[in-house]
Parts: structure tokens; sequence; C-alpha cells
């Protein structure tokens, strides 16, 4: 059996480690507080890494530079517009200035006008003249109707001004609608009309004799249809073909051929020739400045004789 003494120092001993191992569990648990804290690290590593003024700073590797990609970049394509409230909406362009002051057709292009224009007013002068029997340069023949006018020379363009209808002006406001049958010779300039008599006291006094006017192109209401007369003189072998009553101003006239249809040369005299007699005696095509084409058949030579048509150009 032991003795007392020998038993109190074990009991010291056990004393001990108890102690040792209770205050090794709290320092592991106080080590585990301390881990799971947010941050990661304890307060006194995260102050030596930079809230430290009297801490080295900590020096870091700088992080190296990514290296350019050596792969070909893909092209990148622009949305369309859409129509969402942060897409501005696309400018409009602005108009672009017009490139003439003149007036347009209101009655669609003439192809085939020469001067005289569809659509555009023209300043001149008026004056008078004697029109007897209202026969002239465009060789029509008498007429009842003196509202008639001479064109002046540069405008009168080989007779295409010929059967041209023309509504004048005068600045009093005052107008008149004329026919044009005749030509005025030089020294009559440029947009200068010589009215019949009858027409120029539609605008003023005879006494005042010269007057400023305006004039524009005019396709008239009609319920004629065009004519066509053979010129005097005319046979197969040699013939001049004049086309009347037509309500636009008249640009072409053709024959018809065996290969086709061929175009008569003009004359001053407002008719058009085949030297030769091609196409004299058959089918005829007209042609207006608008490029209205008109055909008519079963036209005889009769010269000096006005043969009615079923046809005639359309209003503009």
């Amino acid at each position: 059996m032991a003795s007392a003494s020998h038993r109190r120092p074990l009991r010291k001993r056990r004393t001990a480690l108890v102690w040792a191992v209770a205050v090794a569990a709290v320092g592991l648990l106080v080590s585990l507080v301390v881990a799971l804290r947010p941050g990661g690290e304890p307060d006194t590593v995260r102050t030596a890494a930079g809230t430290s003024p009297s801490a080295s700073p900590t020096t870091r590797e700088p992080t190296p530079a990514p290296k350019p990609s050596t792969a070909s970049p893909t092209p990148r394509r622009t949305p369309a517009a859409s129509a969402s409230a942060t897409t501005p909406p696309a400018r409009r362009p602005s108009p672009a200035a017009p490139r003439s002051s003149a007036p347009r057709p209101a009655s669609g292009a003439a192809p085939l006008a020469g001067r005289i224009k569809p659509g555009t007013t023209y300043d001149g002068v008026a004056t008078h003249y004697d029109a007897k029997d209202g026969d002239g340069a465009c060789l029509y023949g008498p007429s009842p109707d003196l509202m008639v006018a001479a064109m002046n020379h540069t405008d009168y363009e080989t007779s295409q001004a010929c059967g041209a209808y023309i509504l004048v002006r005068a600045a009093s406001g005052a107008s008149v609608t004329v026919r044009i049958t005749n030509e005025c010779p030089l020294p009559c300039a440029p947009g200068q009309l010589d009215l019949s008599k009858e027409a120029f006291a539609k605008l003023a006094g005879l006494s005042a004799g010269r007057i400023p006017i305006t004039w524009s192109l005019l396709s008239p209401s009609t319920s004629d249809t065009v004519s066509v007369r053979y010129k005097s003189g005319s046979s197969r072998h040699w013939c001049g073909i004049q086309a009347l009553g037509h309500r636009n101003p008249l640009a072409r006239l053709e024959v018809r051929t065996g290969s086709g249809w061929s175009r008569l040369t003009r004359t001053e005299y407002n008719y058009f020739l085949s030297p030769d007699g091609t196409g004299c005696g058959g089918s005829l095509r007209l042609t207006d400045i608008y490029g209205e084409q008109l055909t008519v058949d079963g036209v005889a030579i009769r010269p000096d004789t006005v043969q009615p048509t079923r046809v005639q150009f359309t209003r503009r």
C-alpha cells in the first residue's frame, strides 16, 4: 500500500495537466474565432499590411499586361436603328436647293417643245396689225375668228409656233387668248407678239400702240378634231402635208414607209415636205410637243382640200 506522501504529488501533476489542456482548448477556440471573422485575417495582420503608418509597405510584383491577341478581329455589325426611347431618331437630310427658278410645267414635261414651253410665263411687248381675214405665214387660210397673233421671228422657230394657243395678259389685268397664225419678222424681238387689232383691243386702246405683256402656252378645250391638207401641186412623186386644228403645238409629222416611219422636214410656211414622194397618200403619224402620237389612215392626196380626221391630242 502506497503512502500518503506519494499520492499528493500525483494529484498535483494531474491538476497541472488539466489546466494545461484547458488553456490549450481556450487558445484553440480563440484562434478559430479570429480565423472565421470577416476579412479572413486578424486585425494585426491587416494593420501590418497597409493601415499602420509605421509599418513598411508590402512590395507587390506588378501584374503583367495581357498580351494582344493575334487572332483576326470579328467585324462588328452596326445594329439597325430601333424605335426605343434611348435611340435618337435619324436626322433627315435637308432638301437640296432648286437648280432652276423657272416654273415647272403643271401638265407634265414636254420633251419635244422648242423655245415655247408649257408652264412658263414669258415677258414681252404687244403691238397690233391688221389681220384682215386671219390668214398669215402659217398658211391656215381665212378664218372668221380674228383672235389671232403673229409670233416674233425667234420664237416662231421655223413655224413650230403655228397653231399654238397663247394666253396674253396686260399690266392692267386684262387678258385674251389668241392662236398663232402668222410670223412677226425682224426687228420683232423675242417675247414680242403682234396681235390682231381685235385681240389688242381686249387689252388696251389701239392708240397705246405698244404695251408690256406676259404670255404663256395653253392647251384649250375643243370639240374639233385634227384635219390634214395636201399642198397644191402634191402627187405621189412630191407632196407637202399640213396639219390643222391641233390642240397642242405640233412637233413632228411622219409618213409610213416599207421600213417604218420617216420624218418629214418642216418648212417656214408650215408644211412638211416629201421631196421624192415617200409616204405621199399613205398613213401619217402626228406627234405633239408632249410626245403624244396620233396615227391617221386613209388620207387621199387631194391638194388644197381640208380633210378632217377622228383624232385629237389630249388636253394638258
